[in-house]
């Protein structure tokens, strides 16, 4: 059989290599991939370009002229017009893809093509829908990340399997195969930046297997991680999160229990805020004209006051209101409130003096481990409820 006609059968297994100003990387990926598939699986690579600026289309296109062509190996190339997302390129990819396998993986070398056999091969041995490169089960592991990069993976990551129910250890994984047929019917809608959180939340009937692999951080280009890509995990989340809700308004998960309450504890303490910043400015120079920090104490008592009655009333819909009862509840969330407030200053202090983190970005950190803790052990301690419900 030639060459020729052998490249024309239809593909076996399709991989999708979403880019965007990856010209120092692009070349070496199809390289390896193309040294590492075994020749008897013919194989498709699909690059899509969002339009690099850096000309990453334009190498592929060189590539392909220039580069001697491999027995059951295909290179081609969508050239999208515009920076779209993600997730997009991902689904111009698949839709273009002739294999019923498709493989998905970054284009920066972080993801080693040798491990495409072994998720070909556990499809196989494993007889299931899909198989994710996982950085987080025994023997996985990521090298090059600094401390702050692998805590946002790892909080991005408990939000996903919290937030979402989902059991994969590595759900934010961009490195899966899957059996294409998997696709069929799922309509997709999240926002652009994770499609296998997608794939996961909603159809949550299919076999997954997990295998490790060891992520490696970049070495040339530039991250695309930016709070912009963050904002759009956050939206994704919430999105995947309200359109999984079953259509029976009896809600009975127990993820969507605690972020409701969560959001009603929260809203609370927003309230909060303002009271405490109002009984302050109006103790201090409007009613009447006590020294600043003695209206601000009154403040913090009014404000701890209807945060407790608040959240023992609508967040944890306690409407016991003994005196006895009530008196030790409020003691506890004072204390607990108090205890909330120390993690704050300890997570903003180790993170800027250890750390080196900017002391806003390091406050906004601190603030929402500190309300968190108070959430966490107000609803444990005070108002004796299992922690996740």
């Amino acid at each position: 059989m030639t060459l020729e006609t052998l490249n024309k059968k239809k593909p076996q297994v399709s991989i999708i290599i979403p880019t965007y100003n990856e010209s120092q990387n692009i070349v070496n990926v199809l390289k390896s991939i193309g040294d590492i598939i075994p020749k008897n699986i013919l194989t498709q690579a699909i690059v899509v370009d969002d339009n690099s600026p850096d000309g990453t289309g334009k190498i592929v296109e060189d590539y392909l002229k220039n580069v001697k062509k491999i027995a059951g190996y295909t290179v081609d190339i969508i050239h999208r017009t515009t920076k779209n997302g993600l997730s997009s390129a991902i689904l111009s990819g698949i839709q273009r893809a002739s294999g019923e396998t498709i493989v998905v993986m970054d284009s920066d070398l972080s993801h080693p093509p040798q491990i495409i056999p072994k998720m070909i091969e556990a499809l196989k041995q494993y007889q299931c829908d899909m198989v994710i490169a996982s950085r987080y089960i025994t023997g996985g592991k990521i090298n090059g990340w600094n401390k702050k990069r692998k805590l946002i993976s790892k909080v991005a990551t408990v939000i996903a399997k919290k937030g979402l129910d989902i059991k994969t250890n590595d759900p934010m994984s961009g490195f899966f195969a899957f059996r294409k047929g998997i696709l069929k019917g799922l309509k997709f809608d999240a926002l652009g930046y994770k499609i296998l959180l997608e794939i996961l939340v909603k159809k949550r009937g299919i076999s997954v297997k997990e295998i490790p692999y060891t992520f490696q951080n970049r070495t040339l280009g530039s991250s695309k991680l930016d709070s912009s890509i963050i904002v759009d995990y956050v939206k994704s989340v919430w999105k995947l999160y309200h359109s999984d809700k079953p259509e029976k308004s009896n809600e009975k998960r127990n993820s969507v229990k605690f972020i409701s309450k969560a959001g009603r504890f929260y809203t609370i303490g927003a309230t909060g805020f303002a009271i405490n910043y109002l009984i302050s400015i109006i103790f201090s120079g409007g009613v009447t004209e006590i020294w600043y920090l003695h209206a601000n104490i009154l403040g913090i008592i009014a404000s701890m006051t209807s945060n407790f009655l608040l959240n023992k009333w609508w967040t944890f819909r306690d409407r016991n209101f003994s005196f006895k009862k009530t008196i030790s509840q409020f003691s506890k969330f004072i204390i607990f409130s108090s205890f909330g407030a120390l993690i704050q200053l300890g997570v903003v202090f180790s993170l800027v003096d250890n750390y080196d983190w900017v002391y806003t970005t390091a406050l906004a950190i601190g603030v929402l481990t500190g309300a968190f803790s108070n959430f966490v052990l107000n609803k444990k301690w005070t108002f004796n409820e299992k922690l996740w419900q």
